[in-house]
């Protein structure tokens, strides 16, 4: 059913009935409904630009972010790796030294990282290279990290080694000096108090009462604890390491062969058996089977002086008990 609408009529002075059709409301409903979904298009683009807008901010920020943490990464890397490379020097030039080790190959220390495949997953992206170069030197870092543990782990190795070495290296007088009287004769040409004439005198005779403690200068196994002659009774002991020591003219053996002793341990007694002339200790160092010269493994027990009273003395021109 229509409607009655009215309209001004300019010409007539007056308003005039008109009558609105179905056809035209229709049209006019049309042309609302066009203009809505116009302004509601227009809506939704200018909601996504402003909502894009407030995305792009907030990637751009955590960008930021993100790479900020990465330079902070790299920077503590690159403080890491001065480091680690001062510590590969020490290591070098150093521990390994002291331990008489070769140093770690330089094309194995540096660690390899890889070929390109390994960081194929990581390209493709803004930053990629910022990315890619962290992990690298990552990867350097780590490797070169595990490196030098193993090589403290070995240098640990070899200073327990050493340790152990030293324990058994002849390092102290085997009369203490508060029982010594003196140095009677030192390694070298001697006269041979028996013959009267010039011969090698493989130790050192240190004088002393009859009974006093004798002591091992270094931990080792007892070699030989019997008694024979020119010698009489007498006590060797194999240290390890190439080092044996010889006890001769002893008054009372205090150990048998096969006993393992730790230096300072008595292993007898002063006396004047064997081919002796007095009551003393003949002490012998041998090394790879040479004798060498007892004198030069005095610097445990002994201040500088003291041992260069005992160098003097050795080095005497004065003849030997046995």
């Amino acid at each position: 059913m229509s409607k009655v609408r009215y309209r001004y009529n300019p010409k007539t002075l007056s308003y005039e009935k008109e009558k609105v059709t179905t056809r035209a409301r229709l049209w006019q409903l049309t042309q609302i409904l066009g203009a809505g979904v116009v302004v509601g298009i227009l809506l939704v683009f200018a909601f996504r630009s402003a909502l894009n807008s407030a995305e792009n901010r907030k990637l751009i920020r955590e960008n930021a972010h993100l790479k900020l943490q990465y330079d902070l990464v790299s920077k503590k890397m690159d403080q890491m790796s001065v480091v680690l490379k001062d510590l590969q020097e020490r290591d070098d030039n150093i521990y390994r030294v002291i331990f008489e080790a070769e140093p770690i190959p330089p094309n194995l220390r540096q660690g390899g990282t890889g070929g390109v495949p390994k960081y194929q997953a990581l390209k493709g992206y803004a930053s990629s290279d910022m990315v890619i170069n962290t992990h690298v030197q990552l990867d350097r870092l780590s490797k070169q990290l595990y490196i030098q543990s193993k090589s403290f782990d070995a240098v640990y190795d070899m200073a327990k080694e050493k340790e152990k070495m030293l324990a058994h290296l002849p390092s102290i007088q085997p009369v203490s000096n508060k029982d010594l009287k003196r140095i009677a004769s030192g390694f070298g040409k001697r006269i041979d108090p028996h013959y009267k004439t010039p011969s090698m005198h493989y130790g050192i005779d240190f004088t002393a009462k009859t009974g006093t403690e004798i002591y091992a200068t270094a931990d080792g196994v007892i070699n030989k604890a019997n008694r024979i002659s020119g010698f009489g009774n007498h006590v060797r002991i194999d240290h390890g390491y190439g080092y044996l020591t010889l006890y001769a003219h002893l008054s009372k053996i205090a150990v048998k062969k096969g006993q393992r002793v730790k230096r300072g341990d008595v292993i007898g007694y002063v006396g004047n058996t064997g081919k002796s002339t007095g009551p003393h200790l003949h002490y012998e160092v041998h090394k790879n089977g040479h004798p060498i010269n007892p004198v030069n493994f005095f610097f445990n027990d002994l201040t500088p002086a003291e041992y260069d009273k005992v160098l003097q003395l050795s080095t005497a021109p004065n003849q030997s008990f046995d």
